[in-house]
């Protein structure tokens, strides 16, 4: 059986081949290789932990909205509630919604921020 390497594997190849040559490179192209480089790891993170993060924040925002739907509808609905002060901070489970979505997030963006107060 031939199998293929999965995206997220390709990913991770391209950005650790464009850390090896990035210390031959000038300053601005090296620069560059590292914007290119960091941008491959979040593809890869986003391919590997995005789904998940996903489908936690359907079910997060449904339960405050009290309804499915997809993940774009949801979103909308929630932005444009909360935007027109339906929502608040003491509606329950907008809160620990928005908490968990950004802290998933963030895990794809920026893996090593670690918010005041975190371990």
């Amino acid at each position: 059986m031939i199998s293929h390497p999965r995206t997220e594997e390709l990913a991770e190849s391209v950005r650790l081949w464009i850390d090896e040559i990035r210390p031959t490179l000038d300053p601005r192209n090296a620069f560059l290789a590292r914007v290119a480089a960091n941008a491959m790891a979040t593809i890869a993170r986003e391919l590997t932990l995005g789904p998940a993060a996903d489908a936690e924040a359907v079910a997060r925002m449904s339960d405050v909205l009290g309804h499915g739907g997809t993940y774009d509808e949801l979103n909308t609905e929630l932005c444009a509630r909360i935007r027109s002060g339906e929502l608040t901070t003491e509606s329950p489970g907008l809160m620990l919604a928005l908490q968990v979505m950004a802290k998933n997030q963030l895990a794809i963006d920026q893996p090593s921020y670690k918010p005041e107060g975190s371990l």
